[in-house]
This record gives C-alpha cells, sequence and structure tokens, in this order.
C-alpha cells in the first residue's frame, strides 16, 4: 500500500500542457521543449507544482498525440530526447514536478507492433491486439468514444485478412490487456519514463484498459489487476510516483479504480466540473452541493482532482440529462458549441462570458475543494476558444504571452503556425496576454497566483476535516474545514446580485475570522451576517477559537 508520508501529490497545483501549442522555442510555428523550458520561469512563479504534460510521443498525430507509433522517442515537432531531459531537470531546478501521459488502452496503427500483427498472425504480436474473423453483435449500449465520426467497433484489415477492436478511432487498435506479454511492454514503458525522473503518470482511458473488449477481458476474475500491477511496479521503481486516472464514470463505479491505494492516487474528477457549471448556470449551491455529495471518500493518500474543464470536451455523459439541460441553455447555446452530443468544447472564460469576477468565483472554488486543483494552459489569463476548429482543437489555441507577433507564441509567420493564434474579438491576443496582466495588480493571473499561495500556505486544505455548513441564500455556497479548534470558511456568491446572508456553523462557534485575501479581521455574533458583492468569494480563517 502506498506510504501516507509520501503524499506530495496531495498538496499538489497542477497545470496541464499541450507542448505544441505552449511556446516554440525554435521558431517553425510548433510549440516545442526549448520554448516551455524558456517558461519555467513564469510557471515556478504562477505557483504550480507539477506539470502534466499531454502526449509528446512520436505518433502520426491524427488525434492529438494520442494515437502513439513509438513510446519511447519524443515526436520530433516538439524535439528531440535531449530537450526533453533538459526541460525535466530544469523543471526539477524549479521545483516542479511532472507527469506525463501514459496511452496503454491503444496504439497507432502504424506502430510496429499492429504493422507485424496484421502481416503474420503466428508472430506474438498477434495476440497483442483484439482480432476476430467473425465480429460479435455489438452490446446494448457499447458504442464509440466518437460517436457520429465513428461507426463500428470493430473494422476489417485487408492485409490480416481479420477484424480488429477499437473503442476509439479506426488508426487506433485496442492493445489486448488480457495478454502478459503487453503487460509487460507496459511496465517496460513506465521504467523507462521513470528512469529519466518522471514523478508519475496520467493513465489514459483507465476503464477500457480493463474492460470487455469484444471477445475477451483483461482479467474476468480480477479486471483491476493490471492497474494494482502498474501501481505496484511505480512504487518499486519511484516511491511515492503518482498514477492519475482519466476515469470518467458515475461515482459508485469510479471509486474502484482507487482500490485500496494500490491502483491509482487520483482521480480526474469530471463529475464535480458538471455540477460546478450547473451551479453556475442556475446561481444556485445546492447543486454543487449535491455534486459534492455524490463524491466517496477516497482511501488515505488517494485523492479527486479538481478542474473546471480539461483540453477533451466537458462531458456531461455521466449526470442527469435536467442537470445537463441546464448547462447546455446557458453555457452552449449554440450547436458548434457542442461535440459528440454530449460535451461543451468551449474554454471557462469565454462560458462566463469574460466576467473576470465569475472567473475568479469559478477558480476559486475549485482551490477550495479537498484534492489537488488543476488549471489548464491559459486559463490562469482567460485565454478563449476558436470554434472554427475542428472538434477539441477549438480550446487548443496557442498561449497568448504578449500582444506582440502571434502573441508571444512564435516568431514564425501566421501561415506556419500549428493553429491559428486567437486574434479577434474579447479574447484576442492583444486583449488577453501574460504581459499585460503581469503588470495590472488586480488581473486575473495576479488572482491566480494569490490562490496558489494562500492554498499551499494553508496545511487544512489537506490536514483538516471537511465540514458542511450552509447559507440562509439559496446562492451562496458554504465549506469549510476543520483542524484542532482552526476553522477555515469559504464563502462563495454564485448570483450577479448583491446579497446578505446568515452562515449556520452547526455545533461550531467561531469567535474572529481573519480574511485571507485581505487579512481584514472582524469579529463574529451567534450567526454572523456577511455582506457579499456579486460573484463574490471570500476565505475566512479563525484560528485557535475552538467550538
Amino acid at each position: 500500500m502506498q506510504n501516507p508520508s509520501s503524499t506530495w501529490y496531495e498538496e499538489a497545483v497542477i497545470y496541464c500542457i499541450d507542448v505544441e501549442k505552449f511556446a516554440d522555442g525554435n521558431g517553425d510555428g510548433i510549440g516545442d521543449f526549448i520554448g516551455l523550458t524558456g517558461k519555467l520561469t513564469y510557471l515556478s512563479e504562477l505557483g504550480i507544482t507539477c506539470i502534466w504534460l499531454l502526449p509528446f510521443y512520436r505518433s502520426p498525430d491524427r488525434d492529438n498525440g494520442y494515437d502513439v507509433s513509438d513510446f519511447y522517442s519524443v515526436n520530433p515537432k516538439v524535439g528531440t530526447l535531449d530537450d526533453f531531459l533538459t526541460f525535466l531537470h530544469s523543471a526539477g531546478e524549479h521545483g516542479i514536478r511532472v507527469v506525463i501521459d501514459l496511452v496503454v488502452n491503444h496504439t497507432s496503427d502504424q506502430h510496429p507492433w499492429f504493422q507485424a500483427a496484421r502481416r503474420d498472425d503466428e508472430t506474438r504480436y498477434r495476440d497483442y491486439y483484439v482480432w476476430t474473423a467473425d465480429p460479435p453483435p455489438v452490446a446494448a449500449g457499447a458504442k464509440s468514444i466518437f460517436p457520429g465520426e465513428v461507426d463500428s467497433l470493430w473494422t476489417y484489415d485487408e492485409i490480416a485478412r481479420a477484424y480488429y477492436f477499437h473503442h476509439f478511432y479506426d488508426f487506433q487498435p485496442e492493445l489486448n490487456a488480457a495478454n502478459p506479454q503487453v503487460r509487460e511492454e507496459i511496465l517496460r514503458v513506465v521504467d523507462y519514463w521513470i528512469a529519466f525522473g518522471v514523478s508519475g503518470f496520467r493513465l489514459d482511458a483507465a476503464p477500457l484498459i480493463i474492460a470487455d473488449k469484444g471477445l475477451e477481458h483483461a482479467n474476468p476474475r480480477d479486471p483491476h489487476g493490471i492497474l494494482r500491477q502498474i501501481g505496484a511496479y511505480l512504487q518499486s521503481r519511484r516511491p511515492g510516483g503518482v498514477l492519475l486516472g482519466e476515469v470518467n464514470l458515475p461515482p459508485e463505479a469510479s471509486n474502484a479504480f482507487f482500490g485500496e491505494g494500490d491502483q491509482l492516487q487520483l482521480l480526474l474528477n469530471f463529475m464535480m466540473a458538471c455540477y460546478l457549471f450547473a451551479g453556475f448556470a442556475k446561481e444556485e449551491a445546492a447543486v454543487i452541493n449535491q455534486g459534492l455529495s455524490l463524491l466517496a471518500e477516497p482511501p488515505p493518500a488517494c485523492g479527486w482532482v479538481n478542474f473546471l474543464r480539461n483540453l477533451d470536451e466537458l462531458d456531461f455523459s455521466r449526470v442527469p440529462q435536467d442537470l445537463k439541460q441546464s448547462v447546455f441553455e446557458v453555457f452552449a447555446p449554440k450547436k458548434e458549441m457542442e461535440v459528440f452530443g454530449r460535451g461543451i468544447r468551449r474554454r471557462v472564460a469565454p462560458m462566463l462570458n469574460g466576467d473576470q469576477r465569475r472567473i475568479e468565483l469559478a477558480f476559486s472554488i475549485v482551490f477550495s475543494l479537498r484534492g489537488p486543483p488543476l488549471i489548464v494552459y491559459g486559463d490562469e489569463i482567460g485565454i478563449g476558444e476558436d470554434l472554427s476548429q475542428p472538434g477539441r482543437n477549438s480550446v487548443r489555441v496557442p498561449m497568448q504571452w504578449s500582444g506582440g507577433k502571434n502573441g508571444g507564441f512564435s516568431g514564425a509567420s501566421s501561415g506556419k503556425l500549428c493553429q491559428p493564434v486567437v486574434s479577434d474579438g474579447p479574447f484576442s491576443y492583444k486583449k488577453i496576454n501574460v504581459a499585460d496582466q503581469q503588470a495590472a495588480p488586480n488581473s486575473l493571473l495576479n488572482r491566480i497566483k494569490r490562490f496558489i499561495t494562500l492554498r499551499r500556505s494553508q496545511p487544512i486544505f489537506t490536514k483538516g476535516r471537511p465540514v458542511r455548513l450552509s447559507a440562509a441564500d439559496p446562492a451562496v455556497l458554504v465549506h469549510g474545514f476543520e483542524d484542532a479548534g482552526d476553522l477555515l470558511l469559504l464563502v462563495h456568491n454564485l448570483a450577479g446580485r448583491r446579497i446578505a446572508t446568515d452562515i449556520n456553523f452547526g455545533g461550531m462557534q467561531p469567535m474572529r475570522f481573519r480574511d485571507l485575501m485581505g487579512d481584514e479581521e472582524f469579529a463574529v455574533t451567534k450567526n454572523p451576517h456577511l455582506q457579499l458583492e456579486p460573484y463574490a468569494y471570500r476565505w475566512l480563517i479563525s484560528e485557535g477559537n475552538g467550538s
């Protein structure tokens, strides 16, 4: 089991980066490790403690790098292995850990394993994938990850003269996790990158790795065995290493992926993001509290990673239809804002109409919850979206560093950029960029820095006991943490109106609070009356006053 003393990741502040879209260091129009390394001082000053890198492996790049053709090499367009190692060592010098994507549910159809498998049914690589001469009927409810784009889970290969299985695109054949040799290959990949000093992995599509793949199961008697195997190997090679799981399932099913702390230590909290935006849409705290109440308590040294969005769509397929509808009506009113019939392909800032008060409020909630907060690159300055791009690329816009050429992302001519920068409208790089916000004390960037500083300076977020509190006004979200007589009170006004409300502390009776955002002190009465401006938030600490 995980050593409870090795839980650096419980206190982490995670920053998600698509290397190709972050910073171009060699002027070819594509972000790379040279550019990223040059921005580590910025990330260190922001206060983040862990970078999660999206796939940077060699790939045909038909699915944002998730179609891997070589797990052991760096995609030449983002640099060399030496560039990656320079970045990794420099990140360490800045006190930043690095977690990388482990994409082992499938490979590219260009991977040498698949090329060997399709050409020779006697090679050991044949059984690295799932094949059949006669596909079985698709089970009720089984469908592609990309409905509307991919119609079948089976694709016929002319060379192999057989069908292969895939949950994703047809150029992403699924690996056969029931095969012990495939498991050994996965551990070799883990071993390779751990040896360089990464601190762990974000495990892509974790439920599909262990799922029924049309004909066979990874292990019908012990489907989670492969996750324990990867977890145990990681701990043997790097004690305290972390597995962050992409497990987009209902809460009762997700919890099994923690195991007893011996599988995945962290799970991305997909469901909470849905309930947060439902709360913003309805301006009702009860919706967010409902989402919080559905979460299972993780085992010791495990936790939920909270975020407003990731770099896929904001997926509402696991929540009630009426909740989804309430969000789509407000935040995705146009068809072009949706994708796959289940998700929203927009960035946080434009969803909230660029209103800095609301954006701050949303991040304040994420940073005030139990579990590590996650920021996607650019959201700390309120970057926009490009809905003219296909699918998920709408949110993968280049980072906006300055008001200069190409937003400071690249010195290349605009026609050579991997994706156009946002150059028009309220989210243009001329209006939204790092340089301008660094110089403005009350900018979104500097507010996010403040959240991170306070979060990291208050151990009560990870050591304290969560407490349920309430406010008289239904638009006010209140929760807290209690530790040895100290009470941290987090108050958020979800409404665009001024509110005066009472706070119900239950059995506790703190006497004096200090506002962490402004160091203001004030006494409280039996039922304190708080005045809250529209979309206001307060982080209040009552130290040693008991209950």
